[in-house]
């Protein structure tokens, strides 16, 4: 069967994004499997019937001989392939991907003799190539004094930085990450030895430092990566870089900085061309859906997206954009950096150092005869303004803003500089969100509220939570990497300007105010959507409570 047979079929049972059309160019499993609606194990069950071939679990391979240290760790990871001898002493391949036919049989073709095929899961083949082979714990050198390191020459420490251990150390690092989902990593230097730390599903987590690499190398090949100054150690760096680490591509942002310790080194990695999460795949709920589908439509005005960094307010912009995204409309973006492509969308990325900012983009996008606009970031007066002067004059603009919440965006911009009657005639919508971690499907245990806790906690009573309420806590499995939690979502709260709203703008109202007469309206801030996600078993109360401020105890809807 090939890829785009299957996309068809998976297509017809409603189990593939409806945005992702089945294409003959579809190159790898992997692909369909991102677009699909199918856990891992679920797309390896269907693959195993489909080629005929027996499905090994995770405890099978575990309980064998790993062969993987015959092969790249990264080939493996990047083709799917987990090599190991069963416990009956014969030879098994463990695919996760039968598209990489070359890279199959390059490996049987190494391992020699009779080799069985097996299909298994994408996330069984990592855990067990990452069990299989362990990174040392052995931790860097802070002081950076190991082979010439310390040398002054930049010459001698770019040739050190550029050696095969330095390279496939930070190899490594980029791949662990990739591995556990992380989206930032941390590389810090301390009194006697050195930190690495990535941030996973928005919390940070350990992991062990490659094997003794001198910091100072280790950082300077970061900054090579990135076209920083390796020869400055005593400011503060920027700068950039692309990378490939498991067959995906990654935009890499990079800042250092100099601490009593050494050199610190900061790494934002953002997927290049990352799926497009569809607008009614994005988690909101029917009120807020239909209020923010409504807004969308309109010819004019002005819609926010706010929340702290992180808060997944780009994808929700995107989303909303590829909604829209049709031959009748001209829409144009600034951004920074576009972390979304999407076709038949003009985007375009800040150069401060040439001039194009987000204020100086708006302006040359209303002699661009545009339909929709959007702008990254309102950062200062002059973008606000203009981007008010571009809703005035009857477009559509979408742009992101850093509130805890969404009726503190009102007063935000008016702080700003915006005049209230300005804004209260182009603000149509404000979306707060902030992104959950859901429970990991495998291990999550159910559990019902009892009264003696009910007494002993009283934001369940702000919240309505009564004995005999279900709900679902992290457990920790393998497949979690034992956190008990994979991946994130998002939780809302959209304030309607509705003319009360507008009346209270040009009052010059308060937050609360806003929000109250928001809620009013039909307005469910954060910690209530937060709450449904809870009753639906798909995050913890306690991770509700991490990312969400308790304002519905503190002012209950009228």
């Amino acid at each position: 069967m090939t890829l785009a047979i299957l996309a068809s079929r998976l297509a017809e049972q409603g189990k593939l994004n409806s945005s992702v059309a089945p294409e003959p160019g579809w190159s790898s499993y992997r692909q369909l499997l991102a677009a699909s609606t199918l856990r891992p194990g679920e797309f390896a069950d269907l693959l195993a019937a489909e080629h005929a071939l027996p499905r090994a679990e995770l405890a099978t391979m575990r309980g064998g001989m790993s062969l993987a240290g015959e092969f790249s760790q990264i080939f493996l990871h990047e083709h799917g392939l987990y090599p190991y001898r069963r416990a009956d002493d014969t030879l098994a391949l463990a695919i996760a991907d039968p598209a990489e036919n070359a890279a199959i049989e390059a490996v049987m073709l190494t391992l020699g003799g009779a080799v069985g095929r097996e299909i298994a899961a994408f996330d069984d083949i990592e855990i067990a190539l990452d069990r299989g082979g362990a990174n040392s714990d052995v931790t860097l050198d802070p002081t950076g004094e190991d082979d010439g390191a310390k040398a002054e020459d930049v010459d001698s420490l770019r040739d050190l930085a550029s050696g095969a251990p330095v390279v496939r150390a930070l190899e490594e690092i980029f791949d662990r990450a990739v591995a556990l989902r992380a989206t930032d990593i941390h590389i810090e230097p301390m009194r006697h030895d050195v930190q690495v730390r990535v941030r996973v599903d928005g919390v940070m987590r350990t992991l062990a430092a490659p094997r003794g690499i001198p910091l100072r190398a280790l950082i300077s090949r970061i900054k090579i990566l990135a076209r920083m100054n390796i020869a400055e150690h005593r400011v503060a760096q920027d700068g950039r870089t692309r990378i490939k680490v498991r067959g995906r591509e990654f935009d890499v942002r990079v800042a250092t900085m100099p601490t009593t310790a050494g050199e610190a080194a900061i790494l934002r990695l953002l997927e290049h061309g990352g799926r497009l999460v569809e607008f009614g795949q994005l988690g909101f709920s029917l009120r807020d859906d239909e209020v923010l589908r409504r807004h969308l439509t309109m010819p004019h005005g002005l819609i926010v997206v706010t929340g702290p960094t992180g808060s997944g307010k780009t994808t929700t912009l995107a989303a909303s954009l590829a909604l829209l995204n049709d031959s009748t409309r001209k829409i144009l973006t600034i951004e920074d950096p576009v972390e979304y492509e999407i076709a038949g969308i003009a985007q375009s990325q800040v150069r401060p150092a040439v001039g194009l900012t987000f204020a100086a983009a708006l302006k040359a996008f209303l002699r661009q005869d545009p339909d929709v606009m959007m702008v990254g970031e309102v950062r200062d007066a002059d973008t606000a303004r203009t981007a008010i002067q571009a809703a005035l004059t009857g477009h559509l603009v979408m742009t992101t803003l850093h509130t805890n919440t969404a009726a503190a965006a009102v007063t935000r911009l008016v702080d700003i500089g915006v005049e209230p009657f300005l804004l209260a005639s182009t603000l149509t919508a404000v979306v707060g969100q902030r992104l959950i971690r859901v429970l990991c499907p495998d291990c999550r245990r159910r559990r019902v509220v009892e009264a003696a806790e009910c007494a002993r906690n009283p934001r369940l009573a702000a919240l309505g939570i009564k004995p005999g309420t279900v709900l679902h806590e992290p457990i920790g499995c393998e497949r979690c990497a034992h956190a008990g939690y994979r991946g994130r979502r998002a939780i809302f709260e959209v304030l309607e300007i509705t003319e009360g709203v507008r009346r209270l703008m040009l009052d010059g109202a308060d937050e609360a105010a806003i929000e109250t007469e928001g809620r009013r309206g039909g307005m469910t801030i954060m910690v209530e959507d937060g709450l449904a996600r809870c009753l639906d078993g798909v995050t913890s109360l306690d991770e509700v409570f991490r990312v969400a401020a308790l304002r519905a105890a503190e002012r209950p809807a009228a």
